[in-house]
Order: structure tokens, then C-alpha cells, then sequence
């Protein structure tokens, strides 16, 4: 809860009690009158529903007119007692009703004018379209991060869910250049347009783009024709999921063996720490019998790459380490060769690839 919702249910607790134990106590003192009414009836000689019924017209003054006839000292006595305490107890459940509805009103106000508030005070943030898998993590990582976002989603139960997490969003369609604005879009800095479908993120990458030629737009796409589509409506970067998918499915048979190697060498560890800084990155390929770089040098195998790695060290399949190898070493069989990564991942692994089939083969086996 936050600080001006907590300072309405203070006030309100102040001044007039909890609204949800002034609204029991109101339920239990009209259920205890119509209960001993009713009995008091009952005990006079009419019927269980007879008096239910009586009870009922006096307690909520519909004035219909009596059930029997009241005609004993008894029976007036509990009737003008059934009219004043019926009647004071509805009164009191009705204004508890009142008070707990105003409350939530009130409080519900107060924590949207919150959000809008600190909403309109944002500049340079990001702007999640969409709260699928892809913007639920998309907003958890730059939550953990610190980073500002506002996200726009128009389904009420994730957006139930996401401002429980603490993150500010609007429920709205983010399609809407109502809502884009509401966002801050002419004060972000990047927009993340995540929806599963590709024509919503191509038509909000085209409103995003109007209304701030300056912000940076980074759009997810499913077909691989709508790259250019939403490059053509002015994203500065196109997410292709299955693309990705499929680049990390051929990195890790590329790289088979870096997680184990880097795993064990503490070394490796921390070289692959510090590169990161840099935005490089360390994998570990395998110098199969048949492949395009085995019975090569260091030099010439760097120089097929095209400078897309480096050879930082060589590790023999009978046990020598070589770190730092020469320009004149030279890639044997079977060994796993340790690469420095400056280009694309999957382009500089299929460097080492093995033409032949067996020689993949050969390649599983080995290990």
C-alpha cells in the first residue's frame, strides 16, 4: 500500500472506525433484532413464517399491515421494539455500507492519481507495450534494474497482477495514441513494443514514431517478412523470438562444451566476466577429425574468421593447456579450442564446422 492509500485508511480508521468492522457490527446487531423478533412471535403463537415476514415489513418500514392483529400489551411492546431497533440498525448498516464504499472509492482515487502522478513525473524511460511472456520479463528485469518503465496493458487481471508487483501501469490498448501518451511518450527514451501479434506492434511502432521522432523503438516480430515491415514504420531494432530460439539451439551445438570447460577453470571464469564488460564473449569449439580449421594454425584459423575471434587458449584432449597459443600453433584433432567472440556467435562456429557427416558424428562420440 502506498503512502496516500495508507493515509486515507488512516483517516478513515480515525475518524470513523475500520469501514469493514463498523459494516460486521451493523450486520450483527439487524441479524440479532430480526432473530429475537422473530422469536418473540413465534413464542406469541404465530407461524415460524408469519413472523419472519412481519419482522421483514417492520425492520424495512414497508408499511404493508399486520400480518395478525396486534392486540395484546405483549405484542405492541415487541412490535414498537422490533420498529425502533430494527429500524436504528438499518440505519447504521446502511451508513457502514456507505462508509465502506466511499473508503475503497477513495483510497482506489487517491492510488490512481498516485500512479498518474508519478507517471507524469517520468522522463527517459521505457514504455512496455504489452505484458505477455516476453514484457512480464521484459518488466522484471528492468524492475530488479532500477530502470523506469511504464507499462501499458489492457488485460485487467495482468494489470491487477503487475501494479501488485509494484510496477506503474495503464490499462488501456496501447494500439491507442491516447495511451501512448498517457505513458509519456513524448518524454521516453525507448519503447518496447512486445504484443504477439505483428500488425499491433507495426501500426504502434507507426504512432510511436509521430509522436516522438527521437525515441528508440525496439519491436518484436513472429513472421520473418515483418522485419522490414516494422523497420519501415520506424523501429530501430527488430526481436525476432524463434530466430533468437533457434540461434541459441545452434550456439549450444556449436559450443557444446563451454559451460563444462568454463565451469571448471575459475580462470576461464573470470576472463569470461571481465569480457563481458566489453561486449565480447567466450565459448569453447571443438577441433573435430575432418573439420575446416584441424591441422591449422592459430594465424590462419583467426584469418578464415575474418576477425570474428581471437584464440585465447587450446586445450589437448591428452591434458596440456596451452594459453596464449603462438600464431604458429597448430589445432590438433580433438582439441577444444577457446575463442574470443567479437561477432555473431553462430557466423564464427561455423568456422569450425565439419563438413562431412561422420565427422559430426565422430564429434558426439568423442566427447
Amino acid at each position: 500500500m502506498d503512502r496516500a492509500e495508507g493515509a486515507a485508511e488512516q483517516l478513515f480508521e480515525g475518524a470513523l472506525g475500520s469501514p469493514l468492522r463498523n459494516l460486521g457490527a451493523a450486520l450483527a446487531f439487524v441479524a440479532a433484532v430480526w432473530a429475537l423478533a422473530t422469536t418473540g412471535f413465534v413464542l406469541s403463537g404465530w407461524t415460524w413464517s408469519d413472523a419472519f415476514y412481519m419482522v421483514t415489513l417492520t425492520i424495512f418500514s414497508v408499511g404493508y399491515g399486520e400480518v395478525h392483529p396486534i392486540d395484546t400489551a405483549w405484542l405492541r411492546a415487541l412490535d414498537i421494539a422490533t420498529i425502533i431497533l430494527g429500524c436504528t440498525g438499518m440505519i447504521v448498516l446502511t451508513g457502514a455500507l456507505v462508509q465502506a464504499f466511499t473508503h475503497y472509492q477513495v483510497t482506489r482515487l487517491l492510488g490512481l492519481n498516485r500512479m498518474h502522478n508519478e507517471i507524469h513525473n517520468l522522463s527517459r524511460h521505457t514504455i512496455i507495450c504489452g505484458l505477455g511472456r516476453i514484457g512480464y520479463r521484459l518488466a522484471a528485469q528492468l524492475h530488479t534494474a532500477k530502470s523506469p518503465f511504464v507499462v501499458i496493458e489492457r488485460d485487467p487481471a495482468k494489470v491487477a497482477e503487475a501494479r501488485g508487483l509494484g510496477y506503474l501501469v495503464i490499462q488501456a490498448d496501447a494500439t491507442e495514441e491516447d495511451a501512448l501518451k498517457e505513458a509519456g511518450i513524448d518524454r521516453a527514451k525507448v519503447l518496447a513494443s512486445v504484443l504477439p501479434n505483428d500488425a499491433a506492434n507495426v501500426f504502434i511502432t507507426l504512432s510511436a514514431r509521430s509522436l516522438n521522432t527521437a525515441i528508440e523503438i525496439i519491436a518484436r516480430g513472429e513472421a520473418p517478412t515483418t522485419e522490414n515491415k516494422l523497420i519501415h514504420a520506424g523501429a530501430n531494432k527488430v526481436v525476432m523470438p524463434t530466430h533468437i530460439g533457434a540461434e541459441h539451439i545452434a550456439e549450444r551445438i556449436l559450443y557444446p562444451h563451454t559451460d563444462r570447460l568454463i565451469e571448471k577453470s575459475p580462470r576461464l571464469q573470470e576472463l569470461r566476466r571481465s569480457l563481458e564488460d566489453f561486449g565480447l564473449e567466450i565459448e569453447v569449439a571443438a577441433a573435430a577429425d575432418g573439420g575446416s580449421l584441424t591441422g591449422k594454425t592459430v594465424a590462419e584459423a583467426e584469418a578464415r574468421g575474418g576477425g570474428a575471434f581471437f584464440i585465447v587458449q587450446i586445450d589437448r584432449p591428452s591434458g596440456p593447456v596451452f594459453p596464449h597459443p603462438p600464431g604458429d600453433f597448430t589445432i590438433e584433432t580433438g582439441d577444444r579450442v577457446v575463442l574470443v567472440l567479437r561477432g555473431d556467435r553462430v557466423e564464427a562456429g561455423t568456422v569450425f564446422a565439419v563438413p562431412a557427416e561422420r565427422g559430426h558424428l565422430d564429434e558426439g562420440r568423442a566427447d
